[in-house]
Order: C-alpha cells, then structure tokens, then sequence
C-alpha cells in the first residue's frame, strides 16, 4: 500500500507539471489540486492493474504500426482516467484532444522519472 501511495504521489506531481505545460489539459476542481489528484489516482490504478496486460496483449500489433497503438492505448487510459474523476469525484483533468494527450503521456513519463529518481523509487 505504501508503494502505491508513493507512486500515486509522484503521478499527481507529474500530472501536475503536465497541467501546467499544455494548455490542451486543463484540471477542473475547486482547487485545481484536486481534479489533478483525483486524475493521477485513476491513472496510478490503471498502470498498477490493466495497463500491463493490455500491452502485451496488443505487442504484436504496436510493433506493426510501429508504435502507433502504443499511443492509442495511452491515449484511451488517459481518457478513461479523466472520465472515472469526473464520474466519481466531479473534478479531474480535460484533455483536448489525441495529440494532447501523446505530449502529456510524455511529460508524465520524464516528470515521474525524474521525481522517483529524486525520492528514490
């Protein structure tokens, strides 16, 4: 439980630090803060149990499309993350579009290193 919660931590800083950068996401929530932890608790969920196994499963067809499906997937976790907020919490993070979504997932992913790094993970 610990680990999750640490990861869950790191998420919502990343997620923070995406907000911020890319006008195409916007956190919706009184404060902010919220939207953005209630979006990083969905994605921490996400990559801890489905993501995993969805990429496997769809391997053969990400090294066809040479990564396309890859962000496609990404795509759809973020949008489904962003989607239990709202539906459970009424706040979380809008994502404007596909593209918006691939610049975050990148954030996300240099952000989350660069913090687990600092603490240790």
């Amino acid at each position: 439980m610990r680990r999750f919660l640490i990861n869950w931590l790191i998420m919502t800083i990343a997620a923070g630090v995406m907000v911020a950068l890319l006008p195409g996401m916007q956190a919706k929530g009184d404060p902010p803060i919220l939207g953005i932890a209630a979006f990083s608790l969905f994605m921490a969920l996400i990559n801890a149990s489905i993501k995993p196994v969805v990429h496997v499963l769809a391997l053969p067809l990400s090294i066809l499309s040479l990564g396309f499906v890859a962000l496609v997937i990404n795509w759809l976790f973020m949008e489904l993350a962003s989607w239990l907020a709202f539906s459970f919490f009424d706040v979380g993070v809008v994502i404007s579009g596909f593209w918006w979504s691939v610049l975050g997932s990148l954030i996300m992913s240099i952000v989350s290193s660069i913090v687990a790094g600092v603490l240790g993970e």
